[in-house]
């Protein structure tokens, strides 16, 4: 695989502006992902891809088929069109060739750099090309890197039929940054076994792990009386919100949990004396303690409710996704499958949990099994983000292992 071909996609890819918007009722939340998507439309046509369709959505789906005779299960890659809304997409990105391990200036007027002692990850790319911003954007790794290599892998196999292989699906979706990424996707359309989100960080990940996730939506009820009046009348809202927010564990906040740990986060708080209005995100892998999460919360409410009186507190809790692993552990020949790639690749698998959200556990428990594997990039959805070149070749790898390892799972 030719890494100049990599750079190529990646730059052209970059160039389109597709940042999700969390504050737009249409979908997708930009229009020009569909705009990138009719571009990927003629670049999977070009480069021999079958079945190649995007639906009133806007989700491209397309097809390799089978070379063999034996019927096998039929796997599927996806990865998502839309950048974070966190910054703006990257247009003028630096390339680092033989990358040496001093700091990176990634803006000489703000003086932002890219330093190893800040990002120690860096030092495992000393003579590699990084793509880095210009220290004033998001660089769109997260995911137009997993776009690219899906993409180049499917090239590969097209142009090189003596590798044997069952039929392969491709998917790209839209709105993933805003956890609206699968919200239409139509599964059984797809007509896919098995797929795998390349959607990951570092070399080497592979995750089928990911949190249980709730919303909490909290309103508080006060009495705006004239200050000047306003003794045993007035009934701040704001303090009451205040209090609240100390009722929560503090060493359950993201800032002081790792690995499995689960958390509270306070996302939003927007309030004057009359109403104020809290929501927090709710995360944890461990299903009963998520909901002694969520039950911790009603017990909040009813001892404020108590406290003040009955509807000084109003909430509404909403279950995002949940643990995915619950749907892969029936299955779990896919993870041994990725493991064996990444071996065949000359790469150390690190199976870790997603401290995170990912399509693959909608599309889990909507019967489509799908773990997530490494993009390459770092940093995401700011400023340092970079994406080692090296890292995207792998990960193209990678995936066209996984295709030559299903051709032996028969249907």
């Amino acid at each position: 695989m030719q890494k100049q071909k990599f750079l190529e996609r990646f730059l052209n890819y970059i160039q389109f502006d597709t940042q999700a918007n969390p504050h737009s009722d249409s979908y997708p939340s930009n229009p020009n992902e569909k705009i990138f998507a009719d571009f990927l439309m003629e670049e999977l046509k070009t480069i021999g891809m079958s079945e190649v369709k995007k639906d009133e959505y806007g989700y491209i789906t397309a097809c390799l088929e089978s070379n063999i005779d034996t019927p096998c299960l039929t796997v599927g890659f996806i990865a998502h069109l839309d950048t974070a809304p966190d910054m703006p997409g990257c247009k003028n990105p630096q390339i680092i060739e033989n990358y040496d391990g001093t700091s990176i200036l990634l803006d000489t007027v703000s003086n932002i750099k890219l330093c190893p002692e800040e990002f120690p990850e860096l030092n495992h790319y000393i003579g590699q090309t990084l793509i880095c911003t210009d220290g004033k954007t998001l660089l769109g790794a997260d995911d137009k890197a997993g776009v690219v290599e899906i993409i180049c892998a499917m090239e590969y196999l097209i142009a090189h039929p003596e590798i044997e292989h069952g039929k392969v699906k491709i998917a790209f979706t839209l709105d993933e940054e805003i956890g609206k990424g699968v919200v239409y996707f139509n599964v059984p359309k797809f007509e896919c076994d098995i797929a795998y989100t390349v959607d990951g960080s570092a070399v080497g990940e592979l995750e089928y792990e990911n949190f249980n996730a709730a919303i909490a939506k909290l309103d508080v009820y006060g009495r705006n009386i004239h200050p000047g009046y306003a003794k045993n009348k007035m009934i701040n809202s704001q303090l009451i919100a205040s209090e609240i927010i100390q009722l929560f564990p503090q060493r359950e906040r993201p800032e002081h949990t790792e690995g499995y740990e689960g958390f509270y986060l306070l996302t939003q708080i927007k309030g004057e004396v009359e109403n104020t209005h809290l929501e927090y995100i709710i995360r944890d892998f461990d299903r009963e303690k998520f909901n002694a999460k969520k039950d911790f919360i009603a017990k909040i409410v009813e001892f404020i409710n108590h406290k003040y009186g009955d509807g000084a507190v109003q909430y509404q809790l909403t279950d995002q996704y949940y643990n995915m692993r619950e749907m892969i552990e029936p299955v779990m020949f896919v993870i041994d499958i990725a493991k064996q790639a990444m071996l065949d690749a000359q790469i150390e698998p690190k199976v870790q949990p997603i401290r995170g959200g990912t399509d693959g556990a909608r599309l889990s428990f909507g019967g489509l099994p799908c773990p997530n594997i490494f993009a390459g990039g770092h940093n995401f959805h700011g400023k340092y983000e970079y994406l080692p070149l090296e890292s995207m070749v792998k990960a193209s790898e990678v995936i066209v292992n996984i295709v030559k390892l299903f051709k032996m799972q028969e249907r």
